[in-house]
């Protein structure tokens, strides 16, 4: 291992809990500072992006999410997974990073001063971006690209609804959906129909207004982040063979609370005549992607929506933002 202590420094501020809690039972402790393995990258965070995952991390619901995270307690007391920051140390396998570059990317435990990612969950830093650009970007942007190039096989010319257009994973989605050439139609809460449009949707839909199931037009694929309607009002906007991608789901008890809606897909799809498939994001070709996704930043192409910055702090309050306010775009806290 490297020796990662640098200036004596053995400790840092971090989040912490001990338990599954709700997240206003974070708080803001002191921690040993993580020592970088040999195929590790000691990051100083910068800022970290919050995400719907970091909810269930916290709260370990449902039950079913504690059969990875640890059964009867979080086998990581810091949470956070969506990182941006420069590079401290880096372990004696190390060979693509090196002290000073700046990185985004994935690792477990970056609502803390430092954390330690695997180097093929980093990437470099999109120049033209701020660390809390950056940040916003790693697992919503990754959860978008696959979602709709891996599972939904999206080709230009396509017609593509996104639902939760205006959040996190829409607003790369919508831009991700336009690179490859697709006509685009994002689906929103009221109030955020210009923020979709100004992503370059073709058709910004407000759900509170207008049913994008009504029959008037048919998608080849939708790419589902909302993660709360009917599947079978979900198929009633498809083509016949059209392709249904569900990212994550909502709603329903403890133990299961939406993901029986993606066992379902899963089970329907091979006795219909539209795909439906689940979203689950892959390790594979991470670094791949985060490059390709640092490409299209770097051109313009796609652009980060930042909706709001907290400081390591207020956790609490940012979670809270994220999962009930749900702003246009993304949360990210700042260390």
């Amino acid at each position: 291992m490297s020796d990662d202590t640098h200036g004596g420094v053995t400790t840092m501020r971090a989040v912490v809990r001990d338990a599954y809690c709700s997240p206003d039972a974070l708080e803001l402790g002191v921690v040993p500072r993580p020592v970088a393995g040999d195929d590790e990258v000691l990051v100083r965070v910068h800022a970290a992006g919050v995400d719907p995952g970091v909810w269930h991390v916290v709260t370990g619901l449902p039950y079913v999410v504690r059969v990875a995270l640890g059964p009867f307690r979080p086998k990581v007391r810091v949470p956070g997974t969506d990182v941006a920051g420069r590079v401290e140390a880096v372990g004696r396998n190390v060979t693509r990073f090196r002290p000073g570059d700046e990185v985004f990317g994935t690792c477990g435990g970056s609502f803390g001063e430092y954390a330690c990612a695997r180097q093929e969950r980093i990437a470099p830093k999109p120049v033209n971006v701020t660390f809390e650009q950056a940040a916003a970007i790693p697992t919503s942007a990754l959860t978008a690209l696959q979602g709709l190039r891996d599972r939904g096989g999206i080709r230009a010319g396509q017609r593509v609804l996104i639902t939760g257009a205006g959040g996190g994973v829409g607003t790369f989605a919508v831009q991700l959906a336009k690179t490859f050439g697709a006509d685009v139609t994002g689906v929103c809460g009221a109030g955020k129909t210009d923020l979709v449009r100004s992503l370059g949707a073709d058709d910004a839909v407000d759900h509170t207004r207008r049913d994008f199931a009504d029959g008037s037009r048919r998608y080849d694929l939708i790419l589902d982040t909302a993660g709360g309607r009917p599947l079978s009002h979900l198929r009633r906007a498809l083509t016949p063979g059209g392709t249904l991608v569900l990212v994550g789901g909502e709603g329903g008890g403890r133990w299961l609370q939406g993901t029986d809606r993606q066992m379902r897909a899963m089970a329907l799809s091979p006795f219909v005549g539209q795909n439906l498939r689940v979203m689950l994001l892959s390790p594979e070709g991470r670094e791949k992607d985060l490059r390709f996704l640092r490409e299209r930043v770097e051109s313009g192409e796609v652009t980060p929506v930042v909706a709001g910055t907290y400081p390591l702090g207020e956790v609490p309050e940012a979670i809270r933002c994220m999962r009930d306010v749900r702003p246009g775009g993304k949360i990210v806290v700042t260390v």
